[in-house]
């Protein structure tokens, strides 16, 4: 297959799941949470729940600095 020069090759793999942010699977657990709540399906509604806490740790691992030392843990 030829392309032109103009072209912009797609080499890059993965697609909308390596795009999404913590923040953004934060929002789509939210959104299944309440999908499964409303139909009564459980296993949805914990997928959900899932999805929230992955986006919560996402979004600690994408923005280390806004995390607060724990000082509970501290040693004495």
């Amino acid at each position: 297959m030829n392309m032109a020069p103009d072209e912009p090759e797609n080499d890059e793999k993965g697609g909308l799941k390596e795009a999404i942010t913590g923040f953004g699977q934060k929002i789509i657990g939210e959104i299944e949470e309440i999908g499964g709540a409303l139909t009564g399906d459980p296993t949805t509604q914990a997928e959900g729940q899932f999805n929230v806490e992955v986006g919560e740790i996402r979004e600690e691992l994408e923005h280390p600095e806004d995390i607060e030392p724990d000082t509970d843990d501290a040693r004495i």
